[in-house]
């Protein structure tokens, strides 16, 4: 039996290798065994858990990773949860790395918040899902800050990019802890998320209407892009584009292939989460990025095997250390220390 000193039992909600292997490094860090249970899909798709040890009574945490099957890994932490509250689990704590949906936060034209849906539906399958309402949002740009401090050769003669305008915040953030320049690239072609259509923001369509046309308003001019440039000096410099989630990784190519144009010798990426889904590792193989950095709150094992470019930073050090807080009931200001909301 897991019975751990502690009073505490930590679970995966995903019996693959892939995904039990951050459960497995936090466990590890904290002194206790993995929950015994076994997630597993049954012929027609459904997910089943069966949880093999007994939790009344206990303080749980679930980690839960998400692989490229999104969908399969919430319905794997709903029934799991559930599984353990109806096991008499005294409290049900969500350890979510990347926590899905997680784009789509904001109302969108007839659309919805559906990430506020995700953590209701959590919420009400574990009974207290504390991953959620309140919500610990850990960071993981200290361990990037180090991986640049202690891999990058010469990093002081590296620059900070931002791909676009709407990242320079963070960007900044970056450049300003490790004492570096600023530069970002503007003139994308892509629109920004702030671009689509909102339901709170966009205009509805125009329609002809008979009668009283109202007041003669100000006619707003149609944005317009302007050409791609590069704001600040990357020539002769080693460019460090950093971004919280890498996904489709068409911006950021096309942003290496500007940098390079503009003279940087080395470019890398650095970002928290690597989906990296498609063609995303061939495109950065074939591309003039020269290394990308992302954590381990992603499982991308096949991704690495595809392309050599893409290395790891392990994480599980900050999720052990805020597992352990929240069960002692200690303060998690520790783990935000000079950290702000734009790291």
């Amino acid at each position: 039996m897991n019975v751990a000193k502690s009073g505490y039992r930590v679970f995966s909600a995903n019996s693959s290798v892939a995904c039990t292997e951050l459960a497995k490094k936090i466990t590890e860090r904290l002194g206790v065994e993995l929950g015994k249970s076994v997630v597993f899909q049954e012929s027609n798709r459904e997910t089943r858990v069966d949880v093999k040890e007994s939790v009344r009574g206990q303080t749980i945490f679930i980690i839960q990773t998400i692989p490229r099957d999104v969908n399969t890994a919430i319905m794997e932490l709903l029934v799991m949860a559930y599984a353990l509250k109806t096991s008499c689990a005294k409290n049900i704590i969500g350890v979510i790395p990347y926590f899905p949906y997680s784009k789509q936060c904001k109302m969108r034209k007839r659309g919805s918040i559906v990430s506020k849906l995700l953590a209701s539906m959590l919420a009400k399958a574990g009974k207290e899902m504390l991953c959620f309402f309140p919500v610990d949002n850990l960071r993981a740009s200290p361990f990037l800050i180090q991986y640049i401090q202690e891999e990058i050769p010469d990093y002081r003669n590296a620059i900070i990019v931002a791909k676009s305008p709407s990242a320079a915040k963070r960007a900044q953030s970056y450049a300003e802890r490790l004492r570096l320049g600023l530069a970002v690239i503007h003139g994308e072609a892509q629109c920004s998320e702030s671009d689509m259509a909102d339901g709170r923001h966009s205009p509805p369509c125009v329609r002809n209407t008979t009668g009283h046309t109202g007041l003669e308003l100000p006619l707003m001019m149609a944005k317009e892009k302007p050409p791609i440039t590069v704001v600040g000096d990357v020539g002769g410099r080693i460019a460090i584009i950093v971004d919280d989630i890498i996904d489709d990784v068409g911006d950021f190519v096309a942003a290496a292939e500007i940098l390079k144009e503009r003279g940087a010798y080395k470019i890398y990426i650095m970002a928290t989460h690597g989906l990296l889904s498609a063609d995303a590792p061939r495109l950065i193989e074939e591309s003039a990025i020269d290394e990308v950095v992302v954590t381990n709150t992603v499982p991308h094992e096949v991704q690495k095997l595809q392309c050599p470019k893409i290395k790891t930073v392990d994480v599980s050090m900050i999720l052990a250390e805020a597992i352990r807080r929240i069960h002692n009931g200690e303060s998690m200001a520790y783990l935000f220390r000079n950290i702000t909301v734009d790291d």
